[in-house]
């Protein structure tokens, strides 16, 4: 078991370097699988009004709202990520990209 644990530090460890590019990844795969479901809602909520208003509102929400999330959170998730041990952030990665993946998959997203 320790030889495993070993490994997973060795691989864990070639992830440090590249936190920032790692949470981008996670918080942008996150806003794709989940922003079909976000303009849907915005597209409900805006139904019978203008089409400059919904168009306003999509161009908000897409350009501006999902821009900020990935740049407000990925900061905060690449330094949360860096105070992990190795072995557990290298597990941590895998298992939060197979989730995204298995739940766009789920949701016929791929």
């Amino acid at each position: 078991m320790e030889h495993i644990i070993s490994i997973f530090h060795q691989l864990g460890s070639l992830l440090y370097p590249w936190l920032n590019e790692i949470a981008t990844a996670m918080v942008a795969c996150f806003l794709i699988v989940f922003a079909t479901d976000i303009n849907r809602f915005l597209s409900r909520k805006l139904i019978g009004r203008s089409f400059v208003l919904r168009t306003l509102a999509f161009v908000l929400v897409n350009a501006f709202g999902y821009g900020l999330l990935i740049v407000t959170l990925s900061p905060f998730l690449a330094k949360n990520m860096a105070q992990l041990s190795a072995h557990w952030l290298l597990v941590l990665v895998v298992s939060i990209f197979t989730i995204i993946g298995a739940w766009a998959q789920r949701h016929k997203q791929i």
